[in-house]
């Protein structure tokens, strides 16, 4: 595998990233094992501008964290005097008045984008969770399309008991996959979630022994290979719009995007004869 070109692997290294693209998957590792891939606001902006850069061969992105562990969570130095190494800290922003609410917006906003860009339809996400994802690691791992868990894995939404709230996009997928009771269960108590209990939730699609976790995924990576790249884009569209519509908006959302298909594997089909 190499470094996709347009990368600065150095400067993804420093905001404790690496990317590599082998044809058309791509793997984004979390690589701060020395802190259990816990995630700063420069690693949030590094996950944005992977999204922004990603070549266009790409249809399938895996999400990983190096080590035994998915990612604790955000850096707790983030809140602390001081801030990280290099980074400035929102806490001390806010105390000194230097952040107002606008600027405050602005700055989660841009970390958001380092998540968003997961969901989008011409790519898969697939998050390879060994050991556990805590915090902006469970939505980091909840961005994605696809969940695949080790048998040890651990689940936790942090952030309400460390006096915050989930803000990395995690709450819709959330509540989507397990409802609004549950979500609130499982954010205001902050209780880990087994991979056991995560499949049975929706939480994950496959739960698999620790030693079977990178054969899954690549398994997992080859079958959704085998669709054709605008089929599978253009279903994941639907599927993604189908909670928000009606059976019959989603009915019509499904004949205009057939009917697109067939005028594409039409023409396809006219330019081979001729």
């Amino acid at each position: 595998m190499a470094e996709a070109d347009g990368f600065a692997g150095g400067d993804l290294e420093k905001a404790g990233l690496r990317l590599s693209v082998a044809g058309e998957v791509a793997t984004v590792t979390l690589a701060r094992p020395e802190r259990r891939n816990a995630m700063t606001g420069h690693t949030w902006q590094a996950l944005a501008h992977v999204g922004q850069m990603l070549p266009e061969a790409v249809r399938i992105v895996i999400v990983r964290g190096e080590g035994s562990t998915f990612s604790s969570g955000i850096d707790l130095n983030m809140f602390r005097p001081g801030g990280v190494a290099g980074e400035t800290s929102l806490m001390d922003r806010v105390a000194d008045g230097s952040a107002d609410d606008a600027e405050l917006d602005r700055v989660i906003a841009d970390y958001q984008e380092g998540f968003t860009w997961l969901r989008r339809p011409d790519i898969v996400s697939v998050a390879a969770v060994r050991g556990h994802a805590i915090g902006a690691g469970f939505q980091l791992a909840l961005s994605c399309d696809l969940r695949v868990l080790t048998d040890d894995a651990q689940l936790c939404m942090k952030e309400p008991a460390l006096g915050l709230v989930p803000d990395l996009t995690g709450t819709k997928p959330l509540v989507d996959l397990v409802g609004p009771s549950r979500a609130m269960e499982l954010c205001l108590t902050a209780r880990s979630v087994s991979a056991a209990e995560a499949r049975e939730l929706r939480l994950a699609e496959l739960v698999v022994e620790e030693a079977e976790l990178d054969g899954a995924v690549d398994d997992l990576a080859a079958a959704l290979l085998a669709v054709p790249r605008e089929a599978a884009s253009a279903t994941k569209g639907l599927l993604q719009g189908a909670s928000a519509r009606t059976l019959q908006e989603q009915a019509a959302a499904e004949r205009r995007t057939q009917a697109g298909r067939l005028r594409a594997l039409a023409a396809q089909a006219a330019e081979t004869r001729g």
